[in-house]
Formats: structure tokens, C-alpha cells, sequence
């Protein structure tokens, strides 16, 4: 078996993205949905790309596909918490980057929940892998841990 996983903490990512929490989100235990947290993920990365002008979600020609996806819960979040993703970049392969997302509750220091997203980046109409553009190398080889 596994080590169990342990929290992340805010200083251990460069890159953050804020997200509001929906009453939505919450499930019928009062504490948003695992299922969500995958959302959050996605938005903390979407999110960065884009304003880092390397992701045209429309225009693009090349777009990252997840291939792989997984998060550890440590606490639980509810709606009206403001939530931080924060990202960090753990290994940049020749078309393929594994981001690290950490989700905080409010002004935590401490994940509630951390996981990765694993993106093979596409030519979009194709669909087969192709290399890293440069400026989105450029752009998650400042997020490497």
C-alpha cells in the first residue's frame, strides 16, 4: 500500500488562480462534490494559459487533452468559501506536461485537496501529439518545482 498522501501548502506553488464557490457545488453532505474539484483543476490551468497568451480555447491551433487526472482530499470545502487553485508544473515532457493543483479553502496556507492533470498537447484538428510550442514551453518551464 501507498504512503498516505500529504497536504500541500500554498508556498509550494507559483502560480494562482481564485475561484468562487457555487451553492451549486455543494452536495447533499453540505461540502462541495469530489467530482468538482476536477473542475477547479481544470480552471486553474485553463486559466493561466490564458492569460499567459500560450491557450486560445477557440483558435488555437493546439490544444491539451487530459490523459490522466487525480486528487487527495485532506479537508472539506463549502459554498461560500473563495477558493486559490495554485499550479505548479511537475515534469514537461516533448508534448506533455503534468501540472500540480492545489485547492485552498479561504486563506488557508494548507490544500484541502492537491492533485495533477496530465495534458498531451494536440494539433486540434488532427488530434496527434505534437511538440510543445515554444512559448508554452517558455510559460510552464517557470512553474517547474
Amino acid at each position: 500500500m501507498a504512503d498516505k498522501p500529504t497536504p500541500t501548502r500554498r508556498a509550494d506553488y507559483g502560480g494562482f488562480c481564485r475561484i468562487t464557490t457555487r451553492w451549486i457545488d455543494n452536495d447533499a453532505f453540505g461540502h462541495v462534490n469530489n467530482v468538482n474539484y476536477y473542475s477547479f483543476f481544470d480552471t486553474t490551468v485553463c486559466t493561466h494559459l490564458v492569460k499567459n497568451g500560450v491557450f486560445h480555447p477557440t483558435e488555437g491551433e493546439v490544444i491539451g487533452l487530459v490523459v490522466e487526472s487525480g486528487c487527495n482530499y485532506f479537508s472539506s470545502v463549502a459554498y461560500p468559501d473563495l477558493i486559490t487553485g495554485g499550479l505548479r508544473v511537475e515534469r514537461i515532457g516533448t508534448s506533455s506536461v503534468r501540472y500540480g493543483i492545489g485547492i485552498f479553502r479561504n486563506d488557508e496556507q494548507t490544500a484541502s485537496a492537491a492533485g495533477h492533470f496530465i495534458h498531451v498537447y494536440v494539433d486540434r484538428y488532427t488530434q496527434r501529439p505534437v511538440p510543445l510550442p515554444a512559448a508554452l514551453r517558455t510559460v510552464v518551464e517557470a512553474l517547474v518545482v
